[in-house]
């Protein structure tokens, strides 16, 4: 016999009655996207044109890495890393035209020309002879920066295998060529029986470059991801691991800060580091897949984040003196309706690159973070976070009390997902005076969907993490998230962003790792440069006409003993500008040493204006060559401006 219709009513009320609140919570919280109308208007205000960079020929064409046999099964995970580019002014031309470029194909580092520049050198692969390498060590990125203060802007280059490898500039070579450069180590070593490498195993997925003790020099943060072990050696010892867990891991290679010591200029450069204690050991071994710095409080000591895969993000506030580098971990707060893992510092995330950048024009350095976030996938959220000082004041005193001033606000401004990211960079490519994001995306490409897998497997015990044993094959044919594109994020007219990849056609799926941003022309529109996993690099003409309306800063230091280098000077490192439009909107910015994933920025520091032109009011902040603060208003018109700076600002 059927029970009464009203019985059965009354008994399906509690149901209808939490579908209904479900569905409404729904359109409460989702964020409104913009319309198809609204996302053509903004995208016209965009045009790149890609083309191909040139590469040396000959050069193999690899499509997964030899490995350890304990990474066997995984060996295309082990493989998802190490395409890195950098764009910067190598050739002393005054114009960030250069690339340094690291494909993982061949497993070399290439400097070649940005195409179209004309510069007259062919690509060249940088290689470390007369230094011990293997077919066990490889390379993972590539850093510019003039490391012993003459004028000549040197490479660092970190790997998988050993410690990395300063390629210094030698006076009076050009066109630049591979005799243009001399190979030394950073990390000083024994001498290596029979030619065979023989130093610490150092498996390097991060470095940031900045003037951390505040001395007038770059130091180098080196971060590790594998601990030291044979992870890219198929004969290599069987003890290697894995992370023992998948939100607090901290068994990994750790932190290395190498602080500058001295540095020999002439035909024979170089520059010496030696290692300090920066951190404290239980928070400086997270599983590092990008860092970077800028100064928050205004002391001209760079703060430090630290992103880690597989678990707690690290933000340190810079307490070193010269000749002294120490940092102090800072943490954010937790309101009662934040979830922990939003939360500076208490997130178990997959943290995998980080930019600093004024992204609301507030006249603060925000942070944009990358996290895996794949929508029936592993969906995380990136980190926006957003600075809620009042002014350097205030971030000091909130950083002095272990508190870091930061607020996420991924959602809110619809950037919390796009995929399975990694390098990110915030950039104004449209000199609106308001920045856009661009995101590299994609895992492993494959044919055989494995998210399932993978699904399965991080909800698991982490008893069985640390074990390659015990991880879902991954192998060639496998694909996680292998047809995602670059993301291109543009700011909407109400705050809120929206990805412009199909409309400004960047759809090309192939996975991409890191991205480096300049004004590769000196047009006065800013251009960038992607690296890709297992595929050709590709550099993204700025075709948008230039009105003038910037200012972009190219600045530097005296060069010591320079003779021979085509290039003004040494780049003023950590040197900080805050500029006020004449509409009295202020942006903040800074020369950056080498910040991000497997992406470098050039060194310039570029600003849009948007329609409220010229002439602007800078406040510029640096340390001389001695080390000595300094700071100096002055007035400039838009358009390229290069300043040298000593006790004062002079236009050169």
């Amino acid at each position: 016999m059927s029970p009464h219709p009203a019985g059965r009513l009354r008994r399906l009320i509690p149901s209808l009655f939490v579908l209904v609140l479900v569905f409404s919570l729904y359109l409460v919280a989702r964020l409104p996207v913009a319309s198809a109308a609204d996302q053509a208007i903004y995208a016209a205000r965009f045009r790149f044109t890609e083309r191909e960079i040139a590469l040396p020929p000959g050069l193999a064409q690899r499509t997964v890495r030899q490995v350890n046999p304990a990474y066997e099964n995984i060996r295309s995970w082990i493989s998802s890393v190490g395409a890195g580019i950098a764009v910067n002014d190598l050739d002393g031309g005054r114009v960030p035209n250069d690339l340094c470029l690291v494909d993982p194909r061949s497993d070399s580092v290439v400097v070649t020309p940005v195409p179209g520049s004309q510069n007259s050198y062919q690509p060249f692969v940088l290689d470390p002879a007369p230094l011990p390498v293997n077919s066990a060590i490889a390379p993972m990125g590539c850093a510019p920066g003039d490391f012993n203060g003459d004028g000549g802007m040197d490479l660092l280059v970190y790997y998988w295998g050993r410690t990395p490898v300063l390629f210094m500039k030698l006076p009076g070579t050009s066109p630049l060529s591979r005799s243009s450069y001399r190979a030394i180590e950073v990390v000083q070593q024994s001498e290596h029986p029979g030619g065979a490498y023989q130093g610490p195993l150092w498996n390097t997925n991060a470095v940031a470059i900045a003037d951390f003790d505040g001395d007038g020099h770059p130091d180098i943060g080196v971060f590790n991801y594998f601990p030291d072990s044979q992870v890219l050696d198929p004969n290599g010892l069987a003890n290697v691991q894995m992370n023992h867990s998948m939100s607090t891991a901290r068994n990994a290679g750790g932190a290395h800060m190498l602080r500058w010591v001295g540095a020999v200029r002439g035909p024979a450069p170089s520059a010496m580091f030696q290692e300090q204690s920066a951190f404290e050991p239980d928070v400086a071994t997270g599983w590092t897949l990008a860092a970077a710095s800028a100064d928050l409080d205004g002391d001209l000591l760079p703060e430090l984040y630290v992103a880690n895969d597989f678990g707690n993000d690290r933000f340190f506030h810079n307490v070193s003196r010269p000749g002294n580098i120490q940092f102090r971990l800072a943490e954010g707060r937790r309101g009662p309706f934040t979830p922990k893992s939003l939360v500076l510092g208490w997130d178990s995330f997959k943290g995998m690159g980080v930019d600093f950048a004024d992204l609301f024009g507030s006249g603060r350095f925000d942070m944009f973070v990358s996290n895996i976030t794949t929508s029936w996938g592993l969906e995380e959220s990136n980190h926006v976070w957003r600075n809620t000082a009042a002014g350097a004041a205030e971030a000091g005193k909130l950083m002095r009390q272990g508190i870091a001033p930061y607020d996420n606000v991924a959602s809110e401004t619809n950037l919390a997902w796009a995929g399975w990211a990694w390098d990110v960079k915030l950039a104004d490519f449209d000199n609106s005076g308001r920045l856009s994001v661009v995101q590299a995306c994609g895992f492993i490409d494959g044919q055989v969907n494995r998210w399932p897998w993978l699904q399965e497997f991080v909800i698991s015990n982490d008893l069985l993490l640390s074990e390659p044993d015990m991880w879902p094959h991954m192998r060639p044919g496998d694909d996680v998230a292998g047809d995602q594109p670059l993301a291109f994020w543009v700011r909407e007219d109400n705050g809120r962003f929206v990805n412009l990849s199909p409309q400004l056609g960047i759809t090309d799926t192939t996975p991409t790792r890191g991205i480096a941003i300049g004004d590769t022309e000196g047009d006065g529109a800013q251009d960038f440069a992607v690296a890709r996993q297992w595929g050709a690099p590709v550099y993204y003409r700025n075709e948008r006409a230039s009105d003038g309306a910037f200012l972009g800063l190219r600045l530097f230091r005296p060069a010591i003993d320079g003779t021979g280098h085509a290039a003004l000077g040494s780049p003023a490192y950590g040197a900080q500008v805050r500029i006020t439009a004449a509409d009295g909107r202020q942006q903040v910015s800074q020369l950056d040493g080498g910040s991000g994933h497997s992406g470098k920025r050039s060194f310039d520091v570029f600003f849009g204006l948007g329609d409220a032109g010229g002439p602007v009011t800078v406040d510029l902040s640096w340390r001389d060559l001695d080390g000595d603060p300094h700071r100096q208003r002055l007035t400039l018109p838009a358009g390229w401006h290069d300043l040298m700076l000593t006790d004062n600002v002079q236009e050169v």
